[in-house]
């Protein structure tokens, strides 16, 4: 069937039958679809391709889908949505924290899966590609972050962390909920990483009109000149 709306889906779920009625369903609908029934193989096809969505289910075999999560958003910020059939709010909430976009239990309405996901995609869309915030200018599509005519170089950890604080200026997160969002709950290393990755930040933001500021015993806050 023709693509017409041009859309690429990635399905990573290892039930074959919901995997294959699934994109049936969306592909129905005018998607491209691939399916992976675990995460190596999902690392696999996201390198080789691009796509628009990602249905990730939670049980995996191998990585499960927390873990594959925090390693794709390492690189992408492709729009994720977990399926599964954990229903702890726990679950949601580490699910956020680790960068998925929404959240859908096992047993669901196809239909409404795909309402959700246009609903992603549009509202991503209405934002636009590019995010001007004081002197710098981000071009989500290419993650490329611009200091006025000036490229800067950032590495992806730094890149998503910048990305984050600008899309939410004036909120303040502690060091706690930085590590869980970029480096996950089973994060072992020393917690002074988030400080480190701050400092790094702040030199590159120099001259550019935004400031991450420490909030004394709170945390961070992305502060842009008007």
């Amino acid at each position: 069937m023709e693509n017409k709306l041009g859309y690429r889906l990635l399905i990573v779920e290892d039930d074959c039958l919901m995997a294959e009625g699934t994109a049936d369903y969306f592909t129905g609908k005018g998607w491209n679809v691939k399916i992976a029934e675990e995460g190596q193989t999902a690392l696999e096809l996201l390198e080789q391709e691009h796509f628009h969505l990602i249905l990730l289910d939670v049980m995996l075999p191998g990585k499960n889908g927390f873990t594959l999560c925090r390693k794709i958003r390492e690189n992408s910020d492709v729009p994720i949505i977990f399926i599964t059939a954990r229903v702890l709010e726990e679950d949601k909430l580490n699910g956020y924290a680790l960068g998925g976009d929404d959240y859908v239990t096992k047993p669901f309405s196809l239909p409404v899966l795909y309402a959700k996901a246009m609903a992603l995609l549009n509202r991503i869309r209405g934002n636009g590609t590019l995010l001007k915030a004081g002197r710098l200018t981000v071009d989500q599509n290419r993650h490329k972050v611009w200091n006025q005519d000036r490229l800067l170089e950032l590495p992806p950890k730094e890149y998503a962390m910048l990305l984050f604080f600008l899309e939410n200026p004036g909120r303040i997160y502690n060091r706690d909920q930085l590590l869980i969002r970029f480096w996950g709950y089973d994060f072992d290393g020393n917690e002074r990483v988030v400080d480190n990755h701050i400092k790094k930040l702040r030199k590159i933001l120099e001259n550019s009109g935004c400031t991450i500021t420490t909030v004394r015993k709170s945390g961070y806050r992305m502060e842009v000149e008007a």
